[in-house]
């Protein structure tokens, strides 16, 4: 069973690499799912990776929301580069390759899949996205999987929106990750559910 298992992912992974590959090309068109890395030549502090939303959109610091569904990488480096020149002397220099493609269903072998369930990671972190851990990961635990938080995370208000999937209503749960760090006691470290998702504000103008 672990041999099928493992010549199953390696499968899945030789398709995503060949797939991640035509992703590249000028032709792809980003879809929502999507994680695309953006440099800028000009400022390396605004370098990131984004996850493209449900609506097609992301938003970067300066150009505020930016659509990149439907796009190719170059439409999405213009739309960046105009929404942030005012801030810069020349014409910015703005570089955008897609890192992942949207998850799809069959991903997993269904022996792992029932293992795991998925989180989501917005905002100010370097590797935002989807994320498989196993129940009963904290949420503590899941932001070491993040990659790290941008030097714009608003880290005292880092955010846990959950769906009730029986009523669709939200919940919000606000950390102060920043007081943590520096020592500060959290009573009970939130376990996180299928389709949770973490969210790190950008921070706001002297925060």
């Amino acid at each position: 069973m672990k041999r099928a298992i493992f010549a199953t992912m390696a499968l899945l992974v030789g398709l995503f690499t060949a797939t991640l590959a035509t992703a590249q090309g000028a032709d792809y068109r980003i879809r929502s799912g999507d994680v695309i890395s953006i440099e800028v030549l000009q400022d390396p502090s605004l370098n990131r990776e984004v996850l493209i939303l449900p609506d097609g959109r992301f938003s970067f610091p300066f150009a505020g929301t930016v659509r990149a569904g439907g796009r190719t990488t170059g439409q999405v480096e213009r739309a960046i580069s105009a929404g942030i020149a005012p801030n810069f002397a020349v014409e910015p220099n703005v570089f955008v390759t897609v890192r992942a493609l949207r998850p799809r269903e069959d991903q997993l072998p269904e022996e792992l899949a029932e293992e795991l369930i998925k989180i989501y990671f917005l905002g100010e972190v370097n590797a935002p996205g989807l994320r498989e851990v196993t129940p009963g990961t904290t949420l503590l635990q899941a932001l070491s999987q993040s990659g790290g938080m941008t030097n714009f995370a608003a880290t005292k208000r880092i955010q846990l929106r959950r769906t009730n999937p029986n009523t669709n209503a939200q919940s919000v749960t606000t950390i102060d990750y920043r007081a943590l760090s520096r020592g500060a006691s959290l009573e009970n470290d939130v376990l996180l559910a299928e389709g949770d998702i973490i969210l790190v504000p950008e921070r706001r103008l002297f925060e």
